[in-house]
């Protein structure tokens, strides 16, 4: 979990006092860092997995079970054992996580780009769990479960040995500093960002209604599909994060919610006043022989950039709370709002669904919609557009601040309103760090392809999050959601009121980056805000036409705000980073850092050691993570390249369900890379899609948005005129493959054999991506669309064919995939339906959303048993088996030339002479 490191933490009092200049080292660092290997290249695909356990005591005469705070003892019990086994074909490490009752375990070695070693994947993750066995106690288990169903919900008996409820670092009212593991790092965390935010965190999930659930017995009943969102068959929307409106308003114990039924929908419903989206400017600047605006690298700083927005063109951005008058803008440039003086309107707001029609704007990609239109919304624009009735919203027209007091006014509720919920109420870090998950890490050919896979996965991260859901439970009570990212994103978040969005009577703070005031919109986990892959712009003309186009962030799928430390930004961009990669940076230095230990704060060497970019980065906890390769500290230090890591799956009950999920992933990526693909979608989509895949059952009920075409359209004639296809539809509808595409250059390769197609992918080239996602299935996500979407198994398929996999590796692939695709269809259940269906039909339970102490013994050891292959499930697994996980199996055995006793050998014949198959026949 991030780094660890030995010594005394500092308190936040007197850390507060060496936040400025961990902030400015930490970009020293990194700049070191970038320098030193950003020419760094030629590595090959090595990567691995994490898994999570939590340890509990199982009490069979009372039938209560209980976390059992004894994970640094077990961990150290199994490395020594590892220590002992050094040398040997397979191997694990064993590391602390946040509880004391938790460890997390990984392959000791990586695992290489062979396909070989995707078998090596299950093998490693069913050892782990072999060797956990060694060292818990009789009645100890270790389940591989997301989490804890009772956390919280018991009080000072909630764990053994028992821990008072409360404590300084916490002030919890449900769960005591005792259950934090005792390492330093985890304890410091925990206060500190309570410290930081001003108030304890504050987690409120949407509570499950069942028939009994007496939170809500003063409800109306709602008609229709119970099982839905507000009574039918829609997508209940838990915005996380977002919720401290309708906590001021209702309390602790009831939470907003929203259905899913359109992008507009989730957008209308953000009460809080939170962006979704970047707003759309047109520029107007009415004066005397005034043409447009130039571009400002910062405020007040301009850029001598030719392509300059011209009057009637649309830019994209956001205001800046930190400079009033001013727009960031999608690109990284800044425009004035208005003259200095204010008396001329420079800048002028209009509708999200606008379009320039200034052809330079277009080729640089700006004129891509921030939402995908119905197509009949779609003709009125044009109509608009060609009537010359563009909607002008200025900054002085009350029009757009009374449509936004109509919505805030439409999303008023009372308790019985489909919108409100009773809430299962959280109040510390524990809570969501004391959540178990897979993640896997990848090292790629050089910072290149790290930064676009990098960009690639954070699109696949709520699909894949989705599919894996496995959190129902909640201290003690049935969620109405599936999966424990929001639980975290909350737990972690050290955001003031003021970066929340609310009244702060203690702002500024004057140690705190951007002074504790600025406009934050994500915690410190959550999704990513930036693409950071910049590409190349080619138009296929001369490259003298783009001058100045290496000065912006190209990539326009970046359709949300993204907060940003200026002159963090500023230091990056002079140093020489590409501005995608300065954004994103300058993005995770909005933050401070959390954990500070005395003696290193100024004794620390910037040149050569990144300790203060660590404690930035390794806290920003996102649903991906783009990690540069660390200094090797001495020669015996192995090489390690680019890295990105992929964090969003949920843990399931086996090994083979994660091997799965993890062979599927490395794979996708190998995809995405040789078949040359582009997942990209605006970011706005990728944050809804991320809220919709917490709902209930959302693998299976649920739409995502998705890109539709995942490869450059074709051209042909159908007879009609010129018309652009997939080029997959030629093999769905069983056309010659070796037909060519129209389009020229499209294999060109550069040096380093990066395609034109990649180089160009983050570009939007205006009517042509007006369409380019949509909302799809799970099924169709996996399996496929259409005749324009092949779907991302097939594609696995196609690429095992492509490369020849060897038929042992591709016997157990082919088993990994049709698990996938059954549960893609609903053919299988997720782990959170199973959980959530046993609770319900458990004999003990009283339809009041309740998990008794009876429910969660008798689940922990149904979950302990699948895992361990003692007991079979066909919804979760189908027709496989798992074979028995056996604590003699744990480790590996030796064949031993020692001379045996007599005594011995006879008693050991003795054993097979007295068997059937050995007696003579007559």
């Amino acid at each position: 979990m991030g780094l660890l490191k030995v010594g005394v933490p500092k308190n936040w009092n007197d850390s507060k006092k060496d936040l400025r200049y961990i902030r400015k080292a930490g970009v020293s660092q990194f700049v070191s860092t970038y320098n030193r290997v950003k020419d760094l290249e030629g590595d090959e695909l090595l990567w691995g997995d994490e898994i999570e356990y939590g340890i509990f005591q199982l009490d069979d005469d009372s039938k209560k079970v209980r976390i059992a705070l004894r994970g640094r003892e077990v961990m150290d019990e199994l490395n020594r054992k590892e220590k002992l086994n050094e040398g040997k074909t397979e191997g694990c490490n064993f590391v602390p996580e946040y509880g004391a009752w938790m460890i997390e375990a990984i392959p000791r070695r990586p695992y290489t780009g062979y396909t070989s070693d995707l078998l090596r994947v299950e093998r490693n993750m069913r050892l782990r769990r072999t060797r956990m066995l060694t060292a818990l106690r009789k009645n100890e288990v270790a389940p591989s479960m997301s989490t804890f169903p009772l956390l919280g919900a018991m009080g000072e008996d909630g764990s053994v040995p028992p821990v008072k409820t409360g404590g300084p670092v916490t002030l919890s009212d449900y769960i005591g500093d005792g259950i934090i593991n005792p390492h330093p790092r985890f304890g410091t965390l925990s206060a500190n960002i309570r410290q930081r935010r001003g108030e304890k965190v504050s987690i409120r999930v949407p509570l499950f209604r069942d028939t009994n659930t007496p939170e809500y017995q003063d409800y109306k009943s709602l008609a229709g599909n119970t099982d839905g969102c507000c009574g039918s068959d829609r997508q209940q929307l838990w915005r996380y994060g977002k919720g401290d409106a309708s906590e001021e308003k209702y309390g602790k114990d009831f939470v907003e919610v929203g259905c899913s039924t359109s992008s507009r929908d989730e957008k209308i419903q953000d009460s809080n006043g939170d962006m979704t989206t970047l707003q759309k400017w047109l520029v107007d600047v009415q004066c005397s022989g005034c043409l447009g605006l130039f571009y400002r690298s910062a405020p007040n700083v301009i850029v001598p950039d030719a392509d300059w927005p011209r009057n009637g063109d649309i830019v994209v951005g956001y205001e800046i709370q930190d400079v009033p008058g001013w727009i960031r803008l999608q690109n990284g440039y800044y425009l004035p709002i208005r003259s200095e003086d204010k008396k001329v309107e420079f800048l002028h707001k209009v509708s999200t669904t606008t379009n320039p029609s200034n052809g330079e704007m277009r080729r640089i990609g700006s004129g891509t919609p921030l939402f995908r239109m119905a197509e009949e919304e779609e003709e009125e624009k044009k109509i608009a557009l060609l009537i010359e009735k563009l909607s002008i919203v200025t900054p002085t027209d009350t029009t757009h601040h009374k449509e936004s007091e109509n919505v805030s006014k439409s999303l008023s509720f009372e308790k019985k309103d489909e919108n409100f919920r009773a809430a299962i109420h959280m109040d510390a870090m524990a809570f969501g760090m004391g959540c178990c998950c897979l993640q896997i890490t990848f090292q790629a050919k050089d910072m290149d392809e790290s930064r676009f896979m990098y960009d690639q996965l954070a699109v696949m991260a709520p699909i894949m999050m989705a599919l894996t859901a496995s959190t129902p439970l909640l201290k003690g009570r049935i969620a109405d959601t599936d999966t424990r990212w929001g639980v975290i994103s909350e737990s972690v978040d050290d955001r003031t009121r003021a970066e929340r969005g609310r009244d702060d009577s203690n702002a500024p703070y004057s140690e705190y980056a951007g002074n504790g005031r600025r406009r934050i919109y994500k915690s410190r986990y959550d999704c990513i805000s930036t693409y950071i892959y910049q590409g190349v712009f080619s138009s296929g003309s001369n490259d003298d036409n783009n001058d100045g186009l290496a000065n912006r962030i190209l990539n326009t799928y970046n359709d949300i705000p993204v907060p940003i430390e200026q002159n963090t930004y500023e230091a990056l961009r002079k140093a020489g980073i590409d501005p995608a990669l300065s954004q994103h940076v300058a993005h995770l230095f909005i933050r401070d850092p959390l954990v500070i230990f005395n003696g290193a704060v100024k004794e620390v060497d910037d040149d050569v050691q990144t300790e203060h970019w660590e404690s930035i980065q390794s806290t920003n906890w996102q649903t991906v993570r783009w990690k540069p390769p660390p200094p090797r500290n001495s020669p015996n230090d192995p090489h390690i390249g680019w890295r990105t890591e992929f964090r969003s799956m949920e843990i399931q009950m086996t090994d083979f369900e994660n091997a799965a999920f993890t062979a599927f992933t490395v794979l996708l990526t190998r995809v995405i890379k040789i078949f040359d693909l582009n997942l990209y979608i605006p970011l706005s989509r990728v944050d809804s899609n991320m809220q919709r895949a917490h709902s209930r059952n959302a693998s299976v009920k649920g739409k995502f948005f998705f890109r539709r075409h995942l490869a450059p359209l074709e051209e042909s004639d159908d007879g009609y005129g010129v018309k652009y296809n997939s080029m997959f539809s030629r093999a769905v509808n069983g056309e010659n493959s070796s037909v060519q595409s129209s389009h020229k250059n499209t294999n060109e390769t550069d040096r380093n054999g990066i395609s034109r197609k990649r180089r160009t992918a983050p570009f939007a080239s205006g009517s042509d991506e007006e369409n380019s996602y949509e909302e799809m299935t799970m099924s169709e996500i996996m399996c496929g669309k259409g005749d324009y979407f092949p779907g991302l198994i097939p594609l696995v398929h196609a690429y095992l064919d492509y490369i020849n996999c060897d038929s042992i590796t591709r016997k157990r692939l082919n088993t990994y995939l049709d698990f996938i695709r059954k549960r893609a269809i609903g053919e299988l259940v997720t782990p959170a339906t199973w959980i959530r269906n046993y609770v319900r039909t458990h004999k003990a339970y009283n339809r009041d959303s309740v998990v008794t102490d009876e429910i969660a013994y008798d689940l922990v050891k149904a979950c302990t048993d699948i895992g361990l292959g003692n007991m079979h499930v066909p919804e979760l697994l189908g027709d496989v088996k798992i074979d028995p996980v056996k604590e003699e199996d744990a480790y590996e055995v030796k064949l031993d030339s020692a001379r045996a006793q007599n005594e011995c050998i006879l008693e050991l014949l003795q054993r097979y002479k007295k068997r059937d198959s050995f007696k003579a026949t007559a």
